[in-house]
């Protein structure tokens, strides 16, 4: 059973580090702030939890594993909030998106000057 778990855990790391690497090549060639931070935050979370999750199948501590995987649920949790607040903020401080990007949905509509469901709500009064 020990070689079971040797070979699940040498597994989750190589696919955990594949993960990070191409986490770290969408740093280096993705042409804007926002796309970046896109690989950033789904392919290193997930190296990170696949890694981690290795640990705990591979440790024998109870502490490690509870730790492992409390890191685990952190990632998860806090990853995808962090990454849609700071993009928020970027495009806020003016950080436009590549200019080959097909639809901006933050921009203000042309035509009336309102944003989208205020047509609806005003319907609705």
């Amino acid at each position: 059973m020990g070689d079971v778990f040797n070979i699940l855990t040498g597994l989750l790391i190589i696919i955990g580090a594949a993960f990070t690497l191409i986490a770290a090549i969408g740093i280096l060639r993705l042409p804007d702030l926002y796309t970046r931070m896109h690989a950033a935050s789904k392919a290193g979370t997930l190296g990170s939890g696949l890694m981690l999750i290795a640990l705990a199948i591979f440790a024998q501590d109870q502490a490690i594993v509870t730790r492992a995987l409390a890191a685990v649920v952190f990632f998860l949790l806090t990853a995808p909030i962090s990454a849609h607040l700071l993009a928020k903020a970027a495009y806020a401080a003016g950080y436009r998106l590549w200019g080959e990007s097909v639809h901006d949905e933050m921009a203000t509509p042309q035509s009336a000057g309102s944003l989208p469901g205020e047509d609806r709500r005003s319907e609705e009064e």
